[in-house]
């Protein structure tokens, strides 16, 4: 992965794709994004809607877009992949950091290793469901584990 450079002209690029935005998730990305400001990175957040979370972050000194994703997969999930891509090709992001299943899931199939791609499930979403649902989901974690640079895990449990 590229290194970022510690001054604000460093031109490293982080985005941040983010569904859901409240609770621990937000939380989460605004510590992120608090960090990676104060190191000199430009930090790019994409949610689906301009709420506290876009508030938050906006303070702190980064960029936000509108990323329209509900929070299930369904027959919008090619839009959201399409997004994505319009989005990338906008920002041209060094690292891609997906939080959650359903940014994991767009966004892993959207960049597909092209760009380094961080992954933070904050709760694996075949531990919420069972049967088929949860063996699909563990099918596709094993599959898009290969397009993914780094999983970050917010719990040893979750690990």
């Amino acid at each position: 992965m590229p290194q970022p450079s510690n001054s604000p002209s460093s031109g490293f690029t982080v985005l941040h794709l983010v569904q859901p935005v409240d609770g621990g998730v937000g939380r989460v990305v605004a510590d992120l994004v608090h960090a990676q400001v104060a190191a000199g990175m430009r930090v790019v957040v994409a949610c689906p809607d301009r709420g506290p979370l876009t508030a938050d972050v906006a303070a702190l000194g980064a960029e936000t877009e509108v990323w329209r994703a509900t929070r299930d997969p369904g027959f919008g999930l090619p839009a959201e992949i399409r997004r994505v891509n319009e989005l990338i090709g906008r920002i041209r992001p060094d690292v891609v950091h997906a939080h959650s299943a359903k940014a994991g899931f767009a966004g892993r199939l959207a960049v597909r290793g092209r760009i380094p791609t961080v992954f933070q499930p904050h709760a694996w979403s075949f531990e919420a469901v069972s049967g088929t649902t949860a063996a699909l989901a563990r099918g596709w974690e094993r599959l898009a584990a290969r397009w993914t640079a780094r999983v970050v895990c917010v719990s040893e449990a979750e690990r």
